[in-house]
């Protein structure tokens, strides 16, 4: 089978291949459009834990610093749930 024809599920697809629609989302699902938690909004992140370890988690001090965060979350389709 030519590769012009068809992909794979081994390989990704490029300008070249033709591929229909289910394996070009199985292929983007494989590579992870989404990225993870832990690299997306590190400032809003270090602001929100350093307020948190210099006032306690209760203060609130750090509440517009916590809803800031929350929202970059979102926006990257994450939700943070509430710590109470």
């Amino acid at each position: 089978m030519d590769k012009t024809d068809k992909c794979d599920k081994t390989d990704k697809c490029d300008k070249t291949d033709k591929c229909d629609k289910k394996q070009e989302q199985e292929n983007r699902a494989d590579e992870g459009d989404k990225p993870k938690p832990c690299c997306v909004c590190k400032p809003e992140k270090e602001e929100r834990d350093t307020c948190i370890l210099f006032n306690g988690q209760d203060s609130d001090k750090c509440k517009e610093f916590i809803d800031k965060y929350k929202e970059c979350m979102k926006g990257y389709g994450f939700e943070v749930p509430s710590a109470n």
